[in-house]
């Protein structure tokens, strides 16, 4: 059936005329084929508008396996009823894209002001009810709204109603922006990563509505999901005052690569605007080659004295706040306890701390297996380590030996990886780059003030020399193979 086919109508349809569903409860329920199994989750309903009715539904926007987003024509749906919604038959798995005279309602309807026709005043829409007319044909049929909080009562939220469609218009406005915060609300469950897709989904005014009135934590958690060119659009029409608050909820490493993305004056404007703990970590960062361990890694890992008990170190691992892959180990240094630390004296993986009386000091504990790298490893190096020792991470130290963070195995992904690689679509082969992203070109040619003078190149204590020179041949390699064919490709001789 075409994407046009909303208005044909079907004899098989279990659903019984007059059903109503409200969309933001629609949101996030499952969508099953006619045998049962799950093929995704409903993101949205696209409607078109009517010149005299109201608007009617066309389809639904469904999330699939790989955070694609795919469009479900209203035809192919048979039931809605019971938080769960079936189709006659399998998804078209192209990727949903709104055409001109369609509206998401989640996203573009929720938060439009209505007028009253009887001029009792104006009203926000928080929901919007869609009823079944007919075999496989619904329409928009009542709004829930709220109106403006009274002057008696100004701590207070306004009164609610629902209202059907004939009962108001929309207002017309221009220059005033449209309230986002019911379609916050339908973002409350997502994870990062959705919640990227989600935004990057929006129509751009639209998203930078959200934007301003997203939590700082939750804006920065979904801009670390996102590629590098959509980080900085999105920064770079935030207030400066506001965007250097998003970079202090940002891990340190991923806010040092937006950084490093900026025009140079801009960057370092928001580097003084941060927070002078988060701003000193993310210059540290800023002032190591992109392509290196000091570059790649994170200055945060769990610091521990080695007089700290088995049941400290366990206790630290257990907060909900930190990554899977830096809770993995606990490294052991003297004091201080801050990256850079005291001298580096060893770590220990957490299943070996299960493995212990909560009363034994971690200092007896230290895996001999693994030996620090140095923060002018190369990128190529510390790839070859993590996989070669199936490790999850590898602390990092200095010329002095001084702890000043971990590399994790997400770190290398996300440099080894292309930065367009969240769009590709499954099935498509994803080629690892070896080649410098444009943060890490940036980084190295010293867009920022901050110096890398004084760093000494190679590694303090390789894992094994011949791991090390197998690993920085196969970088060259690898190297001058990507560089021959950008060659063929731009025409051009070396």
């Amino acid at each position: 059936m075409s994407r046009r086919g909303w208005h044909s109508s079907r004899d098989n349809l279990r659903n019984v005329s007059g059903a109503r569903v409200f969309v933001a409860r629609l949101v996030g329920c499952d969508v099953f084929d006619p045998v049962g199994d799950r093929v995704g989750r409903v993101r949205d309903v696209v409607v078109v508008q009517r010149a005299q009715n109201s608007p009617v539904v066309i389809g639904l926007v469904v999330e699939v396996p790989g955070r694609r987003r795919v469009f479900a024509s209203i035809g192919r749906i048979e039931t809605i009823a019971n938080g769960q919604v079936f189709t006659t038959g399998l998804l078209n798995t192209h990727k949903f894209e709104q055409r001109a005279g369609e509206i998401r309602i989640i996203a573009e309807f929720l938060g439009r002001k209505f007028s009253f026709n009887d001029g009792s005043g104006e009203a926000t829409v928080e929901d919007v009810a869609i009823a079944e007319t007919g075999p496989g044909e619904w329409e928009i049929s009542q709004l829930f709204v709220r109106r403006p909080r009274v002057a008696s009562a100004p701590l207070t939220k306004g009164a609610t109603s629902l209202v059907d469609w004939s009962e108001v218009r929309a207002k017309q406005t221009t220059g005033e922006s449209q309230s986002a915060e019911a379609l916050i609300a339908t973002y409350y469950d997502l994870k990062p990563a959705d919640l990227a897709t989600s935004l990057l989904d929006l129509p751009e005014e639209r998203r930078l509505e959200v934007a301003e009135e997203l939590p700082d934590d939750r804006l920065a958690d979904a801009l670390e999901e996102m590629a590098e060119s959509d980080q900085v659009d999105l920064i770079s029409h935030l207030e400066s005052e506001r965007a250097a608050d998003i970079l202090d909820e940002m891990d340190p490493d991923d806010a040092a690569d937006l950084i490093a993305q900026l025009p140079k004056a801009q960057g370092e404007e928001l580097l003084d605007l941060m927070e002078p703990e988060e701003a000193e970590d993310v210059r540290m960062l800023l002032s190591f080659g992109a392509d290196t361990a000091g570059g790649l890694m994170t200055p945060e890992p769990i610091i521990l004295s080695a007089e700290a008990t088995v049941a400290e170190a366990l206790a630290h691992i257990r907060r909900h706040e930190l990554d899977p892959t830096i809770a993995a180990a606990v490294c052991v240094t003297l004091p201080p306890f801050e990256a850079p630390t005291g001298k580096y004296l060893g770590l220990v993986h957490f299943q070996r701390l299960l493995r212990y009386p909560p009363h034994e000091k971690i200092g007896s504990l230290l895996d001999d297996g693994t030996e620090p790298i140095n923060v002018n490893t190369s990128a190529a190096v510390v790839s070859r380590i993590l996989a070669s020792y199936n490790l999850v991470s590898v602390p990092v130290v200095d010329d002095n030996n001084r702890l000043v963070g971990v590399v994790t195995i997400d770190d290398v992904l996300d440099y080894l990886l292309p930065d367009d690689w969240r769009s590709y679509d499954d099935g498509d082969a994803v080629k690892p780059s070896v080649e410098k992203t444009a943060a890490a070109k940036r980084r190295t040619q010293g867009s920022t003030s901050s110096s890398r003078a004084g760093l000494a190149a190679g590694t303090k204590r390789p894992m094994t020399q011949s791991a090390s020179a197998s690993a920085s041949a196969s970088a060259s390699a690898s190297a001058s193979a990507s560089a021959s064919e950008r060659r063929k490709a731009n025409g051009t001789q070396a």
